[in-house]
């Protein structure tokens, strides 16, 4: 299974998200913690590479911490940022805070003409990362349409969340033709791939495999003497209406465990 997922709406959004940048002060670039390397397009990167980038590392909370800060030392540096976060739970001034630091120059800039300036920011990330979450906890009320699947967003809206700071909020983009499928299909375990173009089949025996080498304690406490997808589908009693053990049923219910965190706290990268 080759997994390719790049819709007509996502590339409208690149194009966007190019033309839009020429207004903006700091990009927010929101990546899930559970694949936080693999969560980089690099399309978007390219395009927001000589902004201030503030890396939002999002759902934290099912993630496994001490590996996610083990990666950190990818998003610091000159302009950039980042904050471990859940959409789910944290003070707004968090984000502000960063966002006023990396736009530090253009504040102080304004502040000695006696003028209060607006800071512009940009929400980027992959589909189903949590853009949209955090946008409408900014907005602290829901300006935005949210879902546990790809490609809810479909187009860019500015929006005032206060205190000087306005934000452009951007669908999810994917990038077209990913060569390196190992991060395809990471793409694929947490939702930021359409379910409908995957094999769920194979794409649990891969997940099982992975988690099988890095998270053994957790595939045993969830799935007692499992050794494949099968067990599993014997363990829950999966089968068709004929008796047949049924993989299908077995293997979507393992990915979404993953990726309701059911399993444990996980990262692949």
């Amino acid at each position: 299974m080759k997994i390719n997922w790049f819709p007509g709406h996502m590339h409208k959004a690149l194009k966007d998200i190019e033309n839009q940048l020429k207004k903006v002060d700091v990009v927010i670039y929101v990546l899930d913690a559970r694949i936080p390397l693999s969560s980089l397009n690099p399309t978007l990167s390219k395009i927001a590479e000589n902004k201030p980038v503030l890396f939002v590392i999002n759902k934290i909370d099912m993630a496994d911490e001490k590996r996610v800060k083990e990666l950190t030392n990818n998003f610091v540096g000159e302009n950039k940022d980042f904050l471990l976060f859940n959409s789910t739970a944290f003070k707004n001034e968090l984000v502000l805070n960063k966002i006023k630091k990396l736009a530090s120059a253009k504040i102080l800039k304004y502040k000695q003409k006696g003028i209060k300036a607006t800071v512009r920011a940009m929400v980027v990330g992959i589909p189903n990362s949590g853009k949209s979450s955090l946008v409408n906890n900014l907005c602290r009320k829901a300006k935005t349409v949210t879902g546990n699947k790809a490609g809810v967003t479909k187009s860019g809206q500015w929006l005032n969340v206060g205190d000087g700071i306005e934000i452009y909020d951007t669908p999810g983009t994917l990038y077209p033709n990913i060569e390196d499928q190992e991060v395809a299909r990471k793409l694929a375990f947490v939702g930021s791939v359409r379910d409908e173009v995957l094999d769920f089949t194979e794409l649990a025996g891969i997940l099982f495999k992975i988690l099988k080498e890095k998270y053994p304690e957790f595939l045993a406490k969830r799935y007692p003497n499992c050794e494949s997808v099968e067990d599993i589908a014997k363990l829950r009693k999966f089968v068709t209406n004929g008796g047949e053990i049924d993989y299908d049923r077995a293997s979507y219910s393992f990915v979404d465990d993953f990726r309701k965190g059911r399993i444990g706290k996980i990262t692949l990268d």
